[in-house]
């Protein structure tokens, strides 16, 4: 019997203490760990006792990739707990927020995460000096997400212009058309992207997930903070159900969280399932790259979330130059309500996926419960699920050419394993 062994102790530029443990014994996976060391970050507990109104500041801090789409879950969440709906200029707005740090966040991951896997070098840093264009393209993306960031937020780091209801301050009319120049800019820029990742090589590797994402069937549109929660796979929920259907638990190996759908196993969130559930509301300049990149409506190696990161780049220009134009100021920055006692919930897509977060409030408006489940928790398994299945096939490769791969294929998720540490 031959006995082999993959171990990781660092998986840079993984956000978290994150490790790969592998035994193979005659080609086949004996035992595979995705370890995560980091101590629980108790970031439910935190928010217990505290008043309804400090939870998106609060929670924008779990994640310095994503801190739009956790105070926005945590906005939409308590706002359904008191039964506010936000619509017309305000919602615009919300979109827009959430465009930006798509833009952001994808093209952090394309070019500082990915495409160095891709062209064989060990960093970003590495790459720049053989890539000059392609890094000054990814910085100038990267800025004008923070842009619309920067304006809409307050500031480009957790952003503290976010409220119940809405925002503290609303931008002047001339201030969003200032962004339409830098934003035509990126929508060339991603269109760029995507042709050139496009001529990577990837790895023929495929499986059959169930996809997990937003969807909105009274919307003609790609989803950002709204909707059902569909799947490839029949399911079909309001977000109000998803703790009847998702379970979350403990690895005995890792304090990362795993979570399940309950009595079906691993899923997948991100991009590709957002891609693969809601194609055909992407806008026609976006679908027309896809295609001219080789990809259909259907996408299922998830080597080729680099070109779909890139497809949701160009589609979230896209979007906020469609706001932008049509936008009109709303009278007020917030919408008026009344806290109450009850629960609330919500979904958003934050950029790598599915984000989850639900809160108990007594009749003051006191924080009695909460629970948060990242993209990252959502996608652990389907990960370790990914790898035993791509080790075998690609076990008579050299070792240090499937350590890489390993490493690779663990970066094409949205990699912050911290935000999946309770």
């Amino acid at each position: 019997m031959k006995s082999e062994a993959i171990n990781l102790d660092c998986l840079p530029p993984v956000e978290g203490e994150t490790a790969l443990f592998v035994s193979m014994e005659d080609g086949s996976v004996a035992d595979l760990q995705l370890r995560n060391s980091e101590p629980p970050r108790f970031f439910e507990a935190f928010l217990r006792g505290r008043n309804f109104s400090e939870a998106p500041d609060i929670t924008s801090r779990i994640c310095g990739s994503s801190p739009v789409a956790h105070q926005l879950t945590a906005c939409h969440a308590i706002e359904n707990a008191f039964g506010v709906t936000l619509e017309g200029p305000l919602r615009e707005l919300r979109r827009l927020l959430s465009c930006g740090e798509w833009i952001k966040s994808h093209a952090s991951h394309i070019y500082l995460r990915q495409a160095p896997d891709f062209l064989g070098y060990e960093s970003a840093i590495r790459m720049a000096k053989d890539h000059p264009a392609g890094m000054d393209r990814a910085l100038r993306l990267k800025k004008t997400g923070n842009q619309i960031l920067g304006l809409l937020g307050g500031r480009e780091i957790h952003p503290i212009n976010l409220r119940i209801g809405g925002f503290y301050n609303l931008p002047a009319r001339g201030e969003l058309a200032s962004l339409a120049e830098n934003l035509k800019w990126a929508r060339d820029a991603a269109s760029e992207t995507v042709r050139w990742v496009a001529k990577f090589s990837f790895p023929d590797f495929e499986r059959d997930y169930e996809f997990v994402a937003l969807g909105n069937p009274d919307e003609d549109e790609y989803p950002f903070n709204e909707g059902r929660l569909i799947s490839n796979k029949g399911l079909d929920i309001s977000v109000r159900e998803y703790d009847a259907h998702f379970l979350e638990e403990h690895v005995r190996y890792s304090t990362a969280l795993h979570s399940t759908l309950r009595g079906r196993g691993a899923y997948f969130v991100g991009p590709q399932a957002r891609y693969n559930l809601n194609f055909d509301n992407l806008s026609p300049l976006a679908q027309e790259t896809a295609r001219a990149a080789g990809l259909g409506a259907v996408s299922r190696n998830p080597f080729q979330s680099i070109i779909v990161r890139a497809v949701e780049t160009l589609y979230a220009c896209d979007e906020a130059l469609r706001i932008i134009e049509h936008f009109e100021l709303p009278e007020h920055p917030a919408a008026d309500f009344r806290s109450r006692a009850g629960i609330g919930y919500a979904c958003t897509e934050a950029p790598g996926g599915l984000l989850y977060h639900r809160y108990s409030l007594d009749i003051n408006g006191a924080i009695l419960d909460a629970k948060i489940v990242s993209p990252s928790a959502q996608n652990q398994k389907t990960i370790e699920n990914d790898l035993r299945q791509f080790i075998p096939a690609n076990i008579h490769s050299p070792k240090n050419k499937l350590q890489w791969q390993c490493e690779q294929l663990i970066r094409n998720y949205a990699t912050c394993v911290s935000c999946a540490t309770h």
